[in-house]
């Protein structure tokens, strides 16, 4: 079964002041940048929004939070409930810069694990990375005991968690790139200055 893709933009945005996933860097909107890359590996692709008039333009399917409020925990429960494949790549909105064959890397070694868990430069990226849907249990366990950190649901997990290693063809540039967040009004402009280069 082909993978799914589950785009996370449920996040209120409050350090950046405004929506991060309209935030247009080269002429396009952060979440079409990131939709349009994610394509290129599936036409599954499940947005989480709670204001999905908002996201028309992208024409793809949307779904709310079914624990409203509760973070990106609560987004990709959401997001797995409605996908139609076993497994998923999740995405933030707030990573302009991830790529397909990024994306190709943590879907490769998910195999028997539950979740596919990037740590670049000793920083896990639980926000873009891969999952089974079996794990919407545990993850609803989670939600329903208040602990919204996904740390809290990767303990529970058997989770392949890669490094640099894995991804070989990328350097370490490439990987800053990928796996950059935009939060802050200073991110953006840093994440302009890439776009343009």
């Amino acid at each position: 079964m082909k993978a799914g893709a589950i785009i996370l933009s449920g996040g209120k945005s409050s350090r950046m002041g405004t929506n991060k996933a309209l935030l247009e860097l080269n002429d396009k909107t952060n979440i079409q940048r990131i939709f349009d890359e994610i394509n290129k590996l599936t036409e599954h692709i499940v947005l989480v929004t709670n204001e999905p008039e908002m996201y028309d333009f992208l024409k793809i399917k949307t779904v709310a939070d079914v624990y409203e409020g509760k973070g990106p925990l609560a987004g990709l429960h959401a997001g797995l409930l409605a996908s139609e494949s076993e497994v998923n790549l999740a995405v933030a909105c707030d990573m302009p810069f991830v790529t397909a064959e990024a994306a190709e890397v943590l879907l490769k070694n998910i195999q028997a694990f539950d979740a596919v868990v990037p740590v670049i430069n000793g920083k896990r990226h639980p926000l873009f990375a891969a999952f089974d849907q079996r794990i919407i249990p545990q993850i609803e366990q989670v939600l329903e005991a208040g602990e919204l950190r996904m740390m809290n649901l990767l303990e529970k997990l058997n989770v392949n968690y890669i490094t640099e290693k894995d991804f070989q063809e990328f350097s370490a540039s490439d990987l800053e790139r990928i796996f950059f967040n935009m939060n802050l009004p200073e991110e953006y402009k840093e994440a302009r200055k890439w776009s343009e280069q």
